[in-house]
């Protein structure tokens, strides 16, 4: 068993987010007298937390999938977050391909880069956009 000042170190959480995370119903150590002693389960929960809250979800959601009362309540919240976290990772990628193709590119002005504006086609709202300029030959 664990005091909270271990398991908040161990997190490099303040030991008052688990005192917030324990008033939101997230987690439930034991008492002993006065002072939390977290087990190894409560050090799963707080694991699972901290990486559904690095997911996006809010704290009701991480609530509702960790003390639902059904599976499928649990599947239910699970899958919808699934879906979401796969977009925003999605657009994350995308985001990514930009800023590395972005490093390629020798125009001072980025923005008159057809390859850069290229890695831009997809993007809602740019799709049907000409390229600025024609493409230059290096070696020109």
């Amino acid at each position: 068993m664990k005091s909270i000042g271990d398991v908040a170190a161990r997190f490099g959480l303040p030991a008052h987010v688990l005192r917030h995370w324990e008033s939101e119903g997230l987690l439930a150590p034991a008492r002993d007298g006065y002072r939390r002693r977290y087990s190894d389960a409560d050090l799963y929960r707080v694991a699972s937390i901290l990486l559904a809250k690095e997911a996006g979800l809010g704290l009701a959601d991480i609530r509702s999938i960790l003390v639902a009362g059904t599976a499928a309540t649990r599947h239910e919240v699970m899958a919808r977050h699934s879906a979401a976290l796969r977009e925003r990772i999605t657009r994350a990628q995308a985001a990514l391909v930009m800023l590395e193709g972005g490093q390629t590119c020798e125009h001072d002005d980025l923005m008159a880069c057809e390859n850069f504006r290229g890695l831009l086609r997809d993007v809602p709202g740019c799709v049907d956009l000409p390229p600025p300029c024609p493409r230059r030959d290096p070696e020109t």
